[in-house]
This record gives C-alpha cells, structure tokens and sequence, in this order.
C-alpha cells in the first residue's frame, strides 16, 4: 500500500507524494541535478553529503542498482526525490533495485513529486532547507524551524579516518589523493596513468604529506561551505610552499584558491548535473561537464599569482585556475566524468605531464 509523504519547503510550499526506500522523517538542504544518467554515481557521491537531491530526469532506477559503478561504499544524501522510480529495472548488469538500495542505506526516498516545477521553485527562490513527513502537525510547524537547519561537520563525515594504500596500486608516480569526500573515479583515472595512489583523510597535516615523499598531490571534491574548513586551508598553504606538482577537483579547487587568499561565494542553485558548459579561456573551446556544487570562486578577488583558465559559460564563475608561482592547478567541474561526459579527462593528462616536468 502506498504511504502519503509530504515534502515541505523552507518557504512554506509543500508536495505531495508517496513514499518508497526507508521510512522516517527528515530534514536537509534540498538542490536538483540535471544529469539524465548516472543516478547511482549522484546517490553515492559524498559531495551530496547533508542534502536532499531532486532528479531533474522523469523516470529513475530503469537500469537498476550496479555497484561497481558507485563513487563510494554508502550513499551519503538525506534523501531521494523523483517523479517516477522504476520498479522493474532492466539491465545484464543490475544487481537490485532502487528502493531496496535505498532501504539499505537508510534513505528516505519520495515520488509522484511534480519535479519540474519543484525545479523551477529552487532556480527561483534558490537552494534552501526542505522536509520529508508523514505528520499533518509536522506540516504547520515546519517552515520556520526548517530555516534552522545547516550542514555542519561535512568533510569530517565522508572523509576516511587515516592513511591508507589502496589494494594492487602501483605505478610510476607517487600520488597523495587529498580526501576531502574523493569520488572512487578520481583514484581510476590516477591508476589508468601508472599511479600509484596513498589516500590521505582530510585531517592529515602538510608535513605527514611531504613526508609520504609523493610525485604529486590531488585534492579532492567533497561537500559542504569551503570556509568551514580553515585547518585544512592552512595546510594546504603550507603544502604549496612545498612546490609538489598539485591537481584540485571541485571543492579541492576552493580550498586551495581560499589558501592563497581568494575569497569564494554561495551560488543562488548551484551547479549540479552532468551537463554544465565551460570554456576555456586560451582556446575559446566549449566542453560539457559534470559538477556538483553550491559554491564559487570569486574571480575578483584572485591573488597576482592565479589565472582564470576556465569560465562557466551560463554564469561566467571561474571554473578553473592555474598559478604561476607553484606547480598547480584546479578545476571546478569533474574531470573525471561519473556522472558525466569524458570531455575533460585530458586534465589528469595534464596533471602527469606536470609531475614530469618536475623530475
């Protein structure tokens, strides 16, 4: 029989729909990802760590659940939204289904939900908190309580707790990969180029990284406001003075710009899905990524020693940087594709290429 969920928004609009993955209640940050595919690689992507994800895409779960092509070991969103979830899935490749998957990992899913025009409720009014209740008293108290909510402690909660080397990694070059909430994609691409890959947890200290001795370092993606996190940007500061061959991905692209002094700003809705334009600044070339963020750099406010290589192409944010003092650069979108094109994987290229300059 199906269960009646109400989905309630900090500005007071609610939702109707029916419930499937696990029961309760819950509160979080609610944004929406416009990537047609790649729904597992969204549900298990630690960027979306304390938030509610809205599928843009109508129908969701058609090809099932496929492990191997998770970004990490569990699903880190606060809940599931979609218009229309597929109970039957059919794929060689499908080991279960998307509400026993959500069952497990104790997500609570919503659907019948008019998607679109929730859509156009949060590039209106921008990303805010939302609830998931089955409570008709629920529904009167919520909107001011909801605006109470905030995501704390977000890298703390996905990154791992120490140093570890991952299983048959072996390579010509030596890479730290920085976990800040890394995306299982990222270490693929480093081991499809001959890495060696140690991941480091995000409370490792500039020196413990110095002294692994490594070819290169990558920061990763991973969720939350980069101001939240000044310990880390100190180390990071303290890491470039070192002058190892540095590559940053998305949330790693702020914290290393905010360690040299620029300032970053919250986007209206973000940037979530596989389909986001960016251009390169050199070039003029238009590539489609896949990105998941709420947060920018704020161009203005780039120190004498960083350049703007890549712009947003609908809002003009940086979208990647590169300085001139040390051997770095970043990027704001996911080169490493899941869920996404391969348009930008020549940036782990590039990355390599560094490294061998500085042999």
């Amino acid at each position: 029989m199906e269960q009646t969920a109400y989905l309630i928004l900090e500005n007071g609009q609610i939702f109707k729909g029916q419930r499937f993955g696990a029961d309760g209640d819950i509160t979080g940050e609610i944004v929406f990802t416009t990537s047609m595919i790649g729904y597992l690689e969204t549900l298990t992507d630690p960027s979306y760590y304390g938030q509610m994800v809205v599928q843009t895409f109508p129908l969701i779960g058609n090809y099932g659940v496929i492990p191997s092509d998770f970004e990490s070991d569990s699903s880190h969103v606060k809940a599931y939204i979609v218009r229309e979830w597929c109970q039957e899935p059919s794929n060689f490749r499908s080991e279960g289904n998307l509400d026993a998957f959500l069952k497990s990992q104790n997500v609570i899913g919503i659907y019948n939900i008019d998607t679109r025009a929730l859509t156009r409720i949060l590039r209106e009014y921008g990303v805010m908190n939302a609830r998931i209740t089955s409570s008709a008293e629920d529904i009167q108290a919520s909107p001011e309580n909801l605006k109470k909510y905030k995501v704390d402690n977000a890298v703390s909660s996905v990154s791992r707790d120490k140093p570890y080397e991952l299983e048959n990694s072996a390579g010509k070059y030596k890479i730290v990969l920085w976990d800040f909430g890394a995306k299982a994609n990222i270490r693929r691409e480093l081991e499809k180029r001959e890495c060696q890959v140690i991941v480091a947890p995000a409370g490792a200290t500039a020196s413990e990284i110095i002294a692994m001795k490594p070819d290169g370092v990558v920061l990763s993606n991973g969720p939350g406001d980069p101001k939240e996190n000044p310990e880390i940007i100190k180390e990071i500061s303290k890491l470039c003075e070192a002058k190892i061959p540095m590559f940053s991905v998305s949330l790693g692209h702020l914290l290393l710009a905010l360690s040299q002094g620029a300032q970053t700003v919250r986007l209206k809705y973000g940037h979530h899905g596989g389909n986001q334009p960016v251009k390169q600044i050199s070039t003029g070339r238009l590539y489609v990524t896949s990105q998941n963020h709420n947060y920018a750099v704020d161009g203005n406010t780039l120190p004498k020693n960083a350049a703007i290589s890549f712009v947003n192409a609908n809002d003009g944010t940086p979208e990647g940087i590169e300085y001139s003092d040390m051997p770095a650069f970043s990027v704001q979108f996911h080169p490493e594709a899941a869920a996404g094109p391969l348009d930008t994987c020549f940036m782990f290229d590039k990355f390599i290429d560094m490294i061998k300059e500085g042999r």
